[in-house]
């Protein structure tokens, strides 16, 4: 009977120790894996905003992929580029936002990161865009053929 629990006990604390060892595996792979995108609508578009907050949403080609959404408190005088690196990972070049969420722009294909705010097109740069706050700000990857 005491063959029977060591071999049982050692059998159950292997099994442990190779799911543990898996597991790991899986966070790391999950780790080093790009971003994906999904085609799903945000549920947060009806919830309103007060007026320290902004809406930041990140898509792909003009709306048709999903990236991901922040609503995030501001302060009087925050800058659009400053809240977005706080928010989500940013990579930029001289002011120029190049990637966002690790999807980047494409010289080749003639896409690149463009923003809006509450539906019209930018005029200055998400480096000099001083918030107010309670606006719905959309980062889309696009062509600008």
């Amino acid at each position: 009977m005491n063959k029977w629990l060591k071999f049982f006990s050692i059998v159950l604390l292997s099994f442990v120790f190779l799911a543990a060892c898996g597991n790991g595996e899986d966070a790391e792979e999950n780790e080093n894996s790009n971003t994906s995108v999904s085609t799903n609508e945000s549920s947060g578009e009806d919830q309103e905003l007060a007026e320290d907050e902004v809406r930041l949403t990140i898509t792909i080609d003009e709306g048709n992929q999903y990236v991901s959404e922040e609503i995030v408190q501001i302060e009087e005088g925050d800058i659009l580029l400053d809240v977005m690196k706080d928010a989500f990972y940013v990579e930029e070049d001289s002011g120029f936002i190049t990637s966002i969420e690790r999807v980047s722009d494409d010289e080749d294909e003639g896409k690149y990161w463009m923003y809006f705010v509450d539906g019209e097109s930018a005029a200055v740069g998400a480096g000099e865009y001083e918030l107010n706050g309670g606006e719905e700000i959309t980062f889309d990857l696009q062509s600008t053929e």
